[in-house]
């Protein structure tokens, strides 16, 4: 998996403007992400963590600016970072008309995993995520936390070495949420880089280890989750979000 402490992305100055809107949707980002890492981009609803993953994920591009793919200290190109990242979308990104395996077996093949590697792969994520039992029922029919723990098995099926992750938790409940949670822990600590994006201060709080808080398109906070919070006098991330954004939420 290559050195702890090296760069894996390197994002200088991006800028992001739709093209009808006033204004920038980020503005001015620069952050260092390392390898190994558990990365939390974190802020209100709006405050552009979406649109920053979808850069990152190469589904839009920059206004200006830029970002870089690094694997032990060199760049690399387009193409290849689609095979070394993984990417866990808010919204469902399966068929519901089919069954976990069935759906598993369609993105395992857009990923030209051989057939037993994806078998394997397949059988795994349905244990360890806990829709084994459901494996061949269709989709549709799911309660939100099994639809969320799908999504989460598609997005690592081929086992990426960075995943992206955009609210992966939001709306399910507290035993789906503490499996998703552990899960990716496990992962992590297996050299998996994960960068995730929450606006629920108390998840990312036990999750990340480094963090950038966004408000309006702008960093207004980057680093290490512990020396931010006692750099700015604050108990909890909740408190330390609040006294830099001035108000919690924001729709």
């Amino acid at each position: 998996m290559g050195m702890a402490g090296q760069v894996c992305i390197e994002i200088r100055d991006v800028y992001k403007r739709y093209k009808s809107a006033r204004e920038d949707s980020l503005s001015a980002v620069s952050l260092d992400i390392i390898q190994s890492d558990v990365f939390g981009l974190l802020g209100p609803n709006g405050a552009g963590k979406t649109t920053l993953i979808s850069i990152l994920c190469g589904i839009i591009p920059v206004s200006s600016g830029s970002v870089r793919f690094l694997h032990n200290g060199i760049s690399y190109s387009d193409h290849e970072r689609k095979s070394r990242i993984g990417f866990v979308p808010q919204e469902y990104a399966f068929y519901q008309e089919l069954t976990p395996r069935q759906n598993l077996d369609y993105f395992g093949a857009m990923y030209n995993l051989s057939k037993n590697r994806l078998r394997e792969r397949r059988e795994h994520l349905l244990e360890v995520l806990g829709l084994a039992k459901a494996a061949d029922e269709k989709v549709g029919t799911f309660s939100g936390g099994m639809k969320r723990r799908l999504n989460l098995a598609i997005g690592i099926i081929h086992e990426p070495e960075i995943l992206f992750l955009d609210e992966p938790t939001v709306g399910v409940d507290v035993q789906s949420r503490n499996a998703i949670i552990r899960y990716l822990q496990r992962i992590n600590q297996s050299g998996t880089t994960i960068i995730y994006t929450s606006h629920h201060m108390s998840e990312a709080e036990e999750f990340c280890k480094n963090i950038a808080l966004i408000d309006h398109g702008k960093v207004i906070a980057a680093g290490g989750l512990q020396g931010l919070k006692t750099a700015h006098g604050a108990g909890d991330l909740q408190t330390l979000f609040i006294d830099l954004t001035g108000e919690a939420y924001r729709d």
